[in-house]
């Protein structure tokens, strides 16, 4: 374990100027101190490890060495050869580079183990990042955003809001994020980072001024705080159900559950669920005719029994009018 380690660290001093031991640390999810036991050790074994201090300091490797030992263990072969999403792939061009990466590295693997352990795991597992009711997008001005992040340049958007209003934006990109099949660029604009969906873009024009990307902004992390931000404010109308529990399974599969009581004597559960809107919450209850009850909030209870009624008043009218 610890071999693995040394290895990455010179790999990771090897491709990068200067790293400091808390971000060594960060990336290998060791702390600090085993960070500069295994500094010792490197230096020990001779490798030209150098520490700097004070502001812009970290660790380095003399511009002139270099280490050749790049071998992967048998988890991270496995890793490389999980299939990525081939639509993804497709819409940044590069399923054919992709396919034609694997095939080489494939390849290049020591001893015919190796390669039956990476093409055994590339041929039994798929990621699929579509949800079942997600339609492809039209993404045609995703090249010319990839184009503008390759080479720093800033672009001008026509972008159609929510409320189908265009606006004109000149914006630096700071990267693109797959969510599923739908991709959005985040980019910095007027001082604030936002995030436009592409199939939205109704047209794009690469500028010639150079982008600006703050030195420490992270894709990854901003993409995880906004997410966040979002879920934290969806509408919430908060519901309390009493439930048959033999309909818990679909309603998990339907709704948003946020807790469930322990069993009544009667041994049906309480159920606290969490919609969007009103509309969605007396659709639900009303979905599950005699095995749910309204318990809260009494509005919704009200409105349920109504409409329970009305239907009841219904059928019987057109039973009568068949009859």
């Amino acid at each position: 374990m610890r071999a693995d380690r040394l290895l990455s660290i010179l790999l990771l001093l090897q491709n990068h100027i200067r790293l400091t031991g808390r971000e060594l640390a960060h990336r290998l999810e060791v702390s600090e101190r085993t960070i500069h036991r295994d500094m010792e050790a490197l230096s020990t074994a001779g490798v030209p490890v150098m520490a700097e201090r004070g502001a812009g300091g970290g660790w380095s490797l003399l511009e002139s060495y270099r280490t050749n030992l790049t071998g992967l263990n048998l988890s991270e072969v496995q890793a490389l050869f999980v299939a990525a999403p081939s639509h993804l792939m497709a819409d940044l061009g590069l399923r054919q580079a992709s396919e034609t990466a694997l095939i080489k590295l494939l390849a290049s693997l020591p001893g015919d183990r190796s390669r039956h352990d990476a093409a055994f795991m590339r041929e039994r597992i798929h990621i699929d990042g579509a949800g079942w009711q997600q339609e492809p997008e039209q993404v045609v001005w995703l090249p010319l955003v990839q184009e503008a992040l390759w080479q720093e340049r800033q672009i001008k958007l026509n972008y159609q809001r929510n409320d189908d209003s265009v606006v004109e934006r000149v914006v630096d990109p700071l990267g693109l994020v797959a969510k599923g099949r739908i991709w959005y660029l985040v980019a910095a604009v007027e001082g604030q980072t936002r995030t436009y969906r592409v199939s939205r873009i109704q047209s794009a024009e690469l500028m010639h001024d150079s982008a600006f990307r703050p030195a420490n902004f992270d894709l990854a992390a901003f993409w995880r705080e906004s997410m966040s931000d979002f879920k934290a404010n969806l509408p919430r109308y908060c519901t309390t159900f009493y439930v048959d529990p033999a309909i818990l399974p679909e309603m998990r599969y339907m709704g948003h559950i946020e807790f469930v009581h322990p069993a009544g004597e009667d041994g049906w559960q309480a159920v606290e669920m969490r919609f969007d809107v009103e509309l969605q919450a007396r659709a639900f209850a009303l979905g599950f005719g005699g095995q749910l009850k309204v318990l809260a909030p009494p509005e919704l209870r009200e409105t349920v029994l109504r409409l329970a009624h009305a239907a009841l008043r219904c059928h019987d009218m057109d039973s009568a009018t068949h009859d």
